[in-house]
């Protein structure tokens, strides 16, 4: 009888363990998720320098024909999109997938022209760096 207390709350903690996962792996996804919807909200309020903060030093983002590496470039080919009153485009996340690591999550989804048309898809690579913070280190987008 002694063992059977002994063993019961280590075989709950063995039970409960993949729940403890998918709780974790929801609450990752989650901060992806408000993540890359935050990295969005950028471009509505016209803000260069809030994106560059989801940028991660190491950045690569794939245009049309060219691929930019590091934040500087990525914020030089970026900076156009982020001129004038109105936002040239809008994006926002559909699909949110985190690594059981929680180190990478990928995040994909619907882009739009300013009047709400889908026009295109993007997807886009995070990694979780010290202290928890997601950057963003690949980005591609098509039509």
């Amino acid at each position: 009888m002694h063992r059977l207390v002994l063993l019961l709350p280590l075989l709950t903690l063995l039970h409960l363990n993949p729940l403890l996962g998918q709780d974790s792996s929801v609450a990752l996804s989650r901060q992806v998720f408000v993540a890359e919807s935050s990295f969005a909200a950028t471009m509505a309020r016209r803000d260069l320098d809030a994106f560059a903060r989801f940028l991660s030093p190491e950045a690569v983002f794939f245009g049309d024909t060219v691929v930019f590496r590091g934040k500087a470039e990525v914020l030089q080919a970026w900076r156009k999109f982020y001129e004038g009153p109105k936002p040239p485009f809008s994006w926002k996340p559909g699909v949110i997938e985190v690594l059981p690591s929680g180190t990478l999550a990928l995040s994909s989804g619907p882009v739009f022209d300013p009047t709400g048309k889908r026009v295109a898809s993007f997807s886009s690579i995070w990694r979780r760096e010290a202290g928890g913070k997601w950057l963003i280190v690949f980005d591609k987008g098509c039509s």
